[in-house]
């Protein structure tokens, strides 16, 4: 079986060891526990997929698999890595996310995921992942009934990831908190934290060629501007009741027709070029793409605005990059909240950071799990031979709890091929 060294579960897990490492410890020195062992005590109880902290707990009793496979030198109770985690400032978390791509740059994985004119597809959406009315900190937004006058408190995030309408598996990058910020006391929004999200991506990544794909609400001047500031491509979908102006301009313009059949299914567009996005902001010119997919008697129907001059030539591919903005919520989000990583309970909240770290450490081992599956046959063979998500890793947890392992990878070849126990049979004394 073809595994990369540098790009296996036990690589990965050795370079956020080395990353957890080099993050400056604010507590006085001489620890017990240190801050790289917590968080890497963290990060290996969402890679095992645990549902909650007892379950990680009551995994210290055996403790062998967790230093063996995953590096800790000194495991921490469930107190001390919150503890720990609390005083993290989430951005430290980022260059996880960096060393993690380089790695995938480096293998060339990245490689097959290439879209379009060179350029990699950037998924962005935002999502929760915690809501209370009794537990919350500082940063929590802030909800009030206008009917009972209850306060609902709430974490969002802002994901972003790379997508291709020809493969399942996706690579996320560090996401952006929706919280509420330092000093303020209004909640954030997802408009904000859209441009704290791109800002960090430039900084990381000043040369990436990206194409960002995303929902009807993103397809106005502000947004269109900040894209363009950072060098950006886009595919945003853009809706008729949220463009009147423009939908009415291209439904009265000479607007180019093409159509085309595949496999069944009727694939028909109309789109125009250079366009004025709204009369607010007539100076903005995008290109318009509208699309209906007919198969049957069922009808899609969606449209989009661009950056890229449309042809008959590309149009059926802008709608693929326009339709895997899907993605960030079908193959990340709903993978997070339904598929095992228990995204939406609460780990701990803390009363800094510990929320946000949780999350962050939580998609990093998603990332980690989308590597293998770029990346791994051994991977990739072992979870098709178990069949689901869900399943695969409580086989996974089960063989940790109950027997040795010296790395991640002899589990999957267990899962794959099968293990033997030897029974010793003590003769008379």
């Amino acid at each position: 079986m073809n595994v990369r060294k540098h790009l296996s579960a036990s690589g990965m897990f050795k370079m956020a060891y080395a990353r957890f490492e080099k993050i400056k410890d604010i507590r006085a020195e001489n620890q017990k526990v240190s801050l790289a062992d917590a968080l890497m005590s963290a990060f290996a109880m969402f890679s095992l997929k645990d549902p909650s902290m007892l379950a990680f707990e009551e995994r210290r009793a055996t403790d062998g698999n967790l230093k063996r496979v995953y590096g800790i030198k000194i495991i921490p109770c469930d107190t001390q890595m919150r503890t720990i985690a609390d005083e993290v400032a989430p951005e430290e978390l980022r260059g996880l996310y960096k060393d993690t791509f380089r790695q995938l740059q480096r293998g060339k994985v990245m490689e097959k995921l290439v879209f379009m004119e060179g350029c990699y597809l950037l998924s962005l959406d935002g999502t929760g992942y915690f809501s209370s009315n009794d537990v919350h900190c500082s940063s929590c937004l802030e909800k009030k009934s206008s009917q009972t006058g209850e306060i609902r408190y709430a974490h969002q995030m802002l994901g972003g990831a790379i997508v291709h309408p020809d493969y399942a598996a996706v690579v996320p990058f560090a996401p952006e908190a929706i919280i509420k910020q330092d000093g303020e006391t209004k909640n954030d929004c997802e408009r904000n934290a859209a441009k704290r999200f791109l800002e960090n991506l430039r900084q990381d990544h000043p040369h990436l060629p990206l194409i960002v794909v995303e929902d009807g609400l993103s397809s106005n001047a502000p947004h269109i501007e900040e894209l363009k500031k950072h060098g950006l491509r886009y595919i945003l979908g853009a809706k008729e009741g949220d463009h009147k102006f423009l939908f009415d301009y291209v439904n009265k313009a000479q607007t180019t027709k093409f159509e085309c059949e595949i496999e069944g299914t009727l694939h028909r567009f109309r789109f125009i070029n250079q366009v004025s996005l709204n009369e607010s902001n007539p100076e903005l010119l995008v290109n318009f793409v509208e699309y209906w997919e007919i198969k049957g008697p069922k009808i899609q129907h969606f449209s989009w605005v661009t950056d890229f001059t449309v042809t008959s030539a590309n149009v059926f591919q802008i709608m693929r990059g326009g339709r895997a903005r899907w993605k960030i919520e079908n193959e990340t989000f709903n993978t997070l909240k339904n598929q095992g990583y228990h995204f939406e309970h609460n780990f701990g909240h803390g009363s800094k950071n510990l929320s946000v770290v949780f999350a962050t450490l939580m998609m990093f081992a998603f990332l980690v799990d989308q590597i293998q599956l770029l990346s791994s046959d051994l991977f990739q063979s072992a979870l098709e031979k178990v069949g689901s998500r869900i399943r695969f890793w409580e086989h996974v947890r089960s063989l940790f709890f109950t027997l040795d392992f010296d790395c991640m990878e002899d589990i999957f070849r267990s899962l794959l091929y099968g293990f033997r126990t030897q029974v010793v049979i003590l003769g008379p004394p």
